[in-house]
């Protein structure tokens, strides 16, 4: 049974505690108080319900998904996000992501169904670097407008370019460098 829905300090969307002790879920868009929500084998297909991949019917709109059995939700955590069952086969399950990338999973592992609500978090504007420095975030300074001592991008007469490719101030390669092992990626996703 939801007792109350409530903002999370550490999140842009909103958890909900059930009854009994203080447990939590995201809230999906929907799900109202005193609504009751389920888990496991047998839970019917509403928003809030928590079950195994294997037990959804294709089509269903998910969130909360473990990308491996017992590891606890991974996939579709933020605010409007959600993902989509497309097929089954072999058991595995072939989900299309946010980003159109589609990908398998194993049948055991559990989601939530529904989208996750406050989708409308996208569209806050902040206004002001107040704001953003109450949030915790500090001022960005150019690699480009340091000293050599300092970034790798820096030094120079006047306004200059790099003049290497883009890295961090560990001269690590960034902006564009892929991040994916190319083999694990191969395994995880379906190309189409």
């Amino acid at each position: 049974m939801v007792r109350s829905a409530t903002s999370s300090p550490h999140r842009v969307l909103r958890s909900t505690q059930l009854d009994g002790e203080k447990r939590y879920i995201l809230a999906p868009q929907g799900l109202k108080v005193d609504a009751t929500v389920s888990s496991g084998p047998g839970s019917e297909i509403a928003a809030g319900n928590s079950l195994a991949l294997a037990d959804m019917p294709t089509g269903t709109v998910i969130h909360n998904v473990e990308l491996q059995p017992g590891r606890g939700g991974q996939m579709a955590r933020s605010a409007g996000a959600s993902v989509q069952l497309l097929a089954k086969d072999n058991g595995m399950i072939t989900l299309r992501l946010p980003s159109g990338e589609m990908r398998l999973v194993r049948e055991e592992c559990r989601a939530t169904v529904g989208s996750i609500g406050n989708s409308e978090h996208q569209n806050v504007t902040i206004g002001k670097a107040g704001r953003k420095r109450h949030m915790g975030v500090r001022p960005q300074t150019r690699g480009v407008a340091m000293n050599p001592v300092d970034h790798p991008h820096g030094g120079g007469e006047g306004s200059t370019t790099a003049g290497r490719h883009p890295v961090t101030p560990w001269g690590v390669p960034t902006l564009g460098t892929r991040t994916v092992v190319e083999k694990v990626q191969q395994l995880q996703a379906v190309t189409r």
